[in-house]
């Protein structure tokens, strides 16, 4: 992000915490040498630890906390508004907006989805063709005759809407530059929703230009999508910078809900040493929940559906339930 992008913003320096080299973590107490950790299935957050058994050490080297079903709302409205955010692209960003909204809409939360992608992947991944929406949220920023009524359309999951994008949007970052408060934009066209749905997740375009500065300023949270790979983790310093200006010159509520591993492979010793420095780096802001890779999420894609409906039963359809519940425990519900 240069300089010209908006006032007072410099990538200059870092406040995220360093993030150690990598290097050969210790091997777990039951491991022997040769031991290929195989896949498993995700450990639950619901069962309650056996006291006699001791902890149930998760993927993430932490216990596994014991964390209830959510029960039911009680009351509508009052959204909390999420942002997926990280620049470096392909490290799952769509596919846990698409899953985590429909984990939540089955926990019996109401959802928006808001596609900030010019890319339109999140459109794409619900089964919509970009270029056949009449209206996207572009339309929604730039016209004020637009409202959010008339871009969403449902998403195809019970509790779930979605407010589309295409590549149009790609304008909007450069028309933005010239409008006053031009990083509020979103935040107020968002407005109107936020007493209609529960939660709001905003699926941010892989880069830390304007549209991801309106998408900050517009959230209470942020979570990070991390790929269990080296060269993901040398780019979140620069995030967390980005996210400490936001909160200090726009969005004074703004924090950080957590960091989430995907394609994590235990298998793999790569992966097991990239979560041991994610650990250390950002500590309790890791998700005990981590995504591992599948084919699934894949064919779900093309089958323009979220996992929990494509594949109900799979690993991965309860990793993003297990998640659902630990961002609804996180945000205090």
């Amino acid at each position: 992000m240069s300089d010209g992008g908006f006032p007072g913003f410099t990538m200059g320096g870092s406040t995220a915490p360093d993030m150690p080299p990598l290097g050969k973590p210790p091997a777990p107490p039951h491991a022997k040498a040769g031991d290929d950790h195989p896949v498993s299935d995700p450990i639950p957050l619901t069962t309650r630890p056996d006291p006699l058994a001791g902890p149930v050490i998760g993927p993430t080297g932490r216990p596994m906390p014991f964390i209830p079903e959510p029960g039911p709302v009680s009351e509508r409205g009052g959204a909390r508004v999420i942002s997926m955010c990280n620049q470096k692209g392909g490290v799952g960003k769509t596919t846990t907006t698409i899953n985590l909204g429909a984990a939540l809409a089955e926990y019996g939360r109401k959802v928006l989805l808001v596609d900030f992608d010019p890319q339109g992947s999140l459109s794409v991944g619900l089964g919509l063709n970009p270029h056949e929406i009449d209206l996207t949220i572009y339309n929604l920023l730039m016209e004020r005759d637009v409202t959010i009524d008339d871009v969403i359309v449902p998403s195809g999951v019970l509790g779930m809407d979605l407010l589309p994008s295409n590549i149009d949007l790609a304008a909007a970052e450069v028309q933005l530059v010239h409008e006053v408060a031009r990083e509020q934009t979103l935040q107020r066209v968002l407005a109107p929703a936020l007493e209609r749905y529960d939660v709001i997740l905003i699926d941010c375009q892989p880069s830390l230009g304007l549209l991801t500065v309106n998408a900050l300023t517009a959230s209470d949270g942020v979570l990070v999508p991390l790929e269990c790979e080296y060269f993901a983790l040398r780019g979140v310093a620069l995030l967390k910078t980005t996210i400490d200006k936001v909160r200090e010159r726009l969005n004074p509520k703004l924090e950080i809900d957590g960091v989430l591993g995907t394609m994590f492979d235990g298998r793999t010793l790569h992966s097991r040493e990239v979560m041991d420095r994610l650990v250390q780096a950002w500590g309790d802001k890791v998700f005990h929940t981590v995504i591992r890779r599948t084919v699934k999420f894949s064919d779900s894609t093309v089958a323009g559906e979220p996992i929990t409906t494509y594949a109900s039963t799979s690993g991965g359809a309860e990793s993003y339930r297990q998640l659902a519940r630990e961002v609804l425990e996180r945000c205090g519900e």
